[in-house]
């Protein structure tokens, strides 16, 4: 084999020092996504993005150091095509999940009227009531400082209304029943806000319900609505 043939040979399959620098980037842009979602650096759509984003990545990183598809003959076309599929896929995928969430969000399902009836105080529709409270009735605070809800358990009656503050310099997602098997009260699946921040929910169904921080499981507490 001539000299010029071994070099070219050799630069479209790599080199050692190539692998090792393929090797550690790969190994860094893995454990980065992993670092965000095991200490909840980010939460919901910004974690899904930063991971589609380190995936990307990821996958440059593959085609240039371990598949050489920049390397070999016709190295322009190969890459062109490549990167072509994987866009047309991130398109289709990424329009489909706007699509979704668009008719999640518009198809208004009960959970979602149920909310909104709370929210605007719609007390009746077409001389029916509509289950929704009327009028002002008590504030409630739980505060939420050092990864502890205080009070841990609180009693309300029925139209009152509970506002959770957060005191500390993290991201909150209050979410009803237990940590695996989240419920729907009034209408809310989750409230989701940062430091100094509140959400607040009318107490319109009577019961005891349990809450807490779906990022911070040591985050609970529990709540009575008397009737």
């Amino acid at each position: 084999m001539s000299a010029s043939m071994h070099a070219r040979t050799e630069q479209e399959h790599g080199t050692m020092q190539s692998y090792v620098v393929g090797f550690i980037l790969s190994l860094i842009f893995t454990l980065l996504p992993y670092y965000l979602v095991v200490h909840h650096a980010v939460s919901g759509s910004a974690l899904l993005v930063a991971i589609l984003g380190f995936a990307v990545i990821q996958m440059l990183i593959q085609i240039t150091f371990f598949l050489h598809l920049g390397r070999g003959p016709k190295p322009k076309w190969n890459l062109f095509f490549f990167v072509s599929t994987v866009g047309i896929i991130l398109v289709v995928v990424g329009g489909s999940i706007i699509i979704i969430n668009n008719l999640h969000y518009n198809m208004q399902p009960s959970d979602q009227i149920t909310k909104l009836v709370n929210d605007e105080a719609i007390y009746q529709i077409g001389g029916k009531k509509t289950g929704a409270c009327y009028g002002q009735h008590a504030n409630h605070q739980v505060i939420i400082k050092n990864d502890k809800a205080t009070p841990s358990n609180t009693v309300a009656a029925q139209c009152d209304t509970l506002t959770f503050i957060d005191e500390d310099n993290v991201v909150r997602e209050i979410a009803f029943g237990e940590h695996t098997h989240h419920e729907t009260y009034a209408g809310v699946t989750e409230l989701l806000f940062h430091k100094g921040q509140s959400q607040t929910v009318t107490l319109s169904q009577s019961g005891t319900y349990k809450f807490h921080d779906h990022l911070h499981e040591e985050t609970a507490g529990t709540f009575t609505v008397k009737p």
